[in-house]
């Protein structure tokens, strides 16, 4: 497993974190938290299942900014 810390902006609620959470474990991530508060996503992943370029893509489409 590989570990990444994604910056992400607009997460405003509890909703938001689990949404971003949501798009990523369907992507194949594990363990992955949200935390609005500081905009940090972390994820555990199998780099032969995902890229974190596919992750960054489906936060961008699920309406959030990755810095």
């Amino acid at each position: 497993m590989t570990k990444v810390e994604l910056k992400v902006a607009g997460m405003t609620c509890k909703h938001c974190e689990l949404a971003v959470v949501n798009v990523l474990k369907d992507l194949g991530a594990e363990n992955v938290s949200a935390n609005k508060d500081n905009g940090q996503v972390v994820v555990e992943y199998d780099a032969d299942v995902v890229s974190v370029e596919d992750m960054k893509k489906e936060i961008a489409e699920a309406g959030y900014a990755v810095m």
